[in-house]
């Protein structure tokens, strides 16, 4: 496999997560881990990569099953990809009004086991990616078939495996680094601020419903085009200029700097919530030792 195929597959994958198509629901993933708490920023980041990975597996899913079975088909399916677009939309809105109201996103299994949330498990994740994928389609379909696909047809079978692998580690890259880091922060604010606790469920729910709105005037937007519409749109304008900007960031850090981002965050992670254990150790041991003395 030349090396080159290898950096396309992982810098086109690196670039799917901000896609314009889908790069709302980025942001949207994010948020939903924030609705998850955890008692030490070791087992924050261990839930933020358990969860990153599971959307990434729903994620590359769609993509393995698209790409390689429906690849003959696929112009005839891609028309109706916009209606699941809007579909997503109308559900993430709902989803954010439901935490304006002061509701939980909590199941009837979820508050039985203590009130997890339910975005907080695996099977919640690795639909949110499939989800994620089917929005993406339309836009990332190209260079994954160009790249991928092309692979399995031109070279070998391991060969394509290889970059598939490569395409989905690099969603995962972007995506990982980001939910480790909001994880981080999350633990960091609630340490310090217990009464922002409350209002985070709020203001996932603003960003929830503003997120929802935009994927639905997306795809709305896709259905216009495709019969023929106007392609100006101001709301999309603006946020293609975001994308871009954010795209182009992403594309300028490239994927060592990400891992070594990632990497970096995990081991904070893991080394604070050490020595915080261990310092609540000592001054839990203080007054005993105090006694003996």
């Amino acid at each position: 496999m030349p090396e080159g195929s290898a950096a396309i597959a992982l810098g086109a994958g690196m670039l799917a997560a901000l896609k314009p198509c889908g790069f709302a629901l980025f942001p949207a993933y994010l948020t939903m881990l924030l609705q998850t708490e955890d008692a030490s920023r070791a087992l924050a980041v261990a839930r933020a990569v358990k969860l990153t990975a599971a959307m990434t597996a729903g994620f590359a899913a769609v993509f393995a099953v698209f790409g390689l079975a429906i690849a003959p088909v696929a112009s005839s399916v891609q028309e109706y990809l916009p209606w699941f677009t809007i579909g997503l939309g109308v559900v993430l809105v709902g989803v954010g009004g439901w935490l304006l109201a002061g509701r939980s996103l909590t199941g009837p299994r979820s508050r039985a086991r203590g009130g997890a949330p339910i975005t907080g498990t695996v099977r919640s994740m690795f639909g949110f990616g499939v989800s994620y994928a089917l929005a993406s389609l339309s836009c990332t379909i190209a260079p994954f078939l160009a790249v991928v696909v092309s692979a399995f047809r031109s070279e070998s079978m391991a060969a394509g495996a290889a970059l598939f692998l490569l395409y989905a580690g690099g969603m995962g890259l972007v995506v990982g680094t980001a939910a480790v880091a909001v994880a981080l922060a999350r633990t960091s604010l609630v340490g310090r601020m217990r009464r922002a606790g409350r209002f985070i469920p709020l203001a996932s729910g603003v960003l929830l419903v503003v997120v929802g709105a935009y994927v639905a005037w997306y795809g709305w937007w896709e259905i216009r085009v495709l019969r023929g519409g106007d392609v100006d749109d101001p709301v999309i304008d603006v946020a293609l200029d975001l994308q871009l900007r954010m795209a182009q960031a992403v594309d300028s850090w490239g994927a060592p700097d990400f891992a070594v981002a990632l990497a970096i965050l995990v081991v904070l992670g893991v080394a604070t919530s050490g020595a915080r254990r261990l310092g609540r150790r000592r001054r839990s041991r203080a007054p005993q030792d105090a006694e003996h003395r």
